[in-house]
């Protein structure tokens, strides 16, 4: 056997562990739903399937890409899905309406139906229903904790194991807004309206309780002033239900945070990981 054929023997049984299948653009909306965001592309999500052994399981992870609530896209992410997916996590990434089309209310009520979907459909992938983590890093933090923790949108808390916030922006839209009233700048009217009640409805920190799942909340140590404030106020509140939770800082500005996941080799991975082992 040549010395070519000899490394591609040992060479492909690495590629075949580290192989994935992706499902593309997957529905998720019911069909009552696919209408609410007029003149707008119904979203979907990519899936990405670890290959695991017969009879075993999944935990998932789905992960929501931020974008200030205005813009971003679940392709941009696919660096995400797949290095997750090859450390053996049913990774999935949903598309969703983004303002001004879009308001918050609604962004988070797709958001919402992804993961009812996920819940329902994960286990023919090989995900582990028992075991459905979210994350999400700026807007997509926001939205995966509001759908997660406002009841209204019908997530049960203790049917998520758990949540991993990558700084994440608009935690305390309320305080936010009443110091910062929208303007048109960013589509902030068409986000958040301008009305104060629609802002404490749209803030995941008025809604933490003893119900809430455990959190694992990662900070830039460069991020922007308003989401340093919101993310800190939001674990000081937090840790009356959740006493050991703790910041995790990160020497990064904003958009690295989430640029840090490129690199299979990033320590996020292990640590997320071991979160969910816990």
């Amino acid at each position: 056997m040549s010395i070519k054929n000899l490394s591609l023997l040992f060479l492909f049984p690495f590629l075949f562990s580290c192989s994935i299948i992706k499902h593309k653009d997957i529905s998720y909306l019911v069909e009552d739903s696919k209408n609410t965001v007029k003149n707008e592309e119904v979203p979907s999500m990519n899936i990405y399937q670890p290959k695991i052994k017969k009879g075993e399981k999944s935990p998932v992870l789905i992960y929501v890409h931020g974008g200030n609530w205005n813009s971003g896209k679940k392709e941009y992410y696919n660096y995400f899905g797949k290095n997750f997916a090859r450390k053996g996590v049913l990774t999935v990434i949903p598309g969703y309406n983004l303002s001004p089309a879009a308001n918050y209310d609604e962004m988070t009520k797709q958001i919402a139906e992804a993961i009812s979907w996920v819940q329902e459909n994960s286990s023919e992938y090989g995900g582990d229903v028992s075991r459905i983590y979210l994350t999400g890093h700026s807007a997509g933090g926001h939205l995966v904790a509001l759908a997660t923790l406002n009841p209204k949108y019908g997530i049960a808390e203790e049917s998520i194991a758990g949540i991993i916030l990558n700084d994440a922006g608009g935690l305390d839209m309320h305080s936010y807004l009443l110091k910062n009233p929208p303007t048109e700048e960013s589509n902030y009217i068409s986000t958040w309206t301008e009305n104060p009640e629609n802002w404490k409805d749209a803030s995941p920190i008025y809604f933490l309780s003893e119900k809430s799942p455990k959190f694992k909340i990662y900070l830039g140590k460069k991020t922007y002033k308003s989401i340093d404030v919101s993310v800190r106020k939001f674990t000081v509140e937090l840790k009356e239900f959740q006493p050991n939770i703790k910041l995790d800082m990160i020497n990064k500005r904003h958009i690295p945070m989430i640029l840090q996941y490129f690199w299979s080799s990033s320590n996020r991975y292990d640590e997320i990981l071991e979160f969910m082992e816990e």
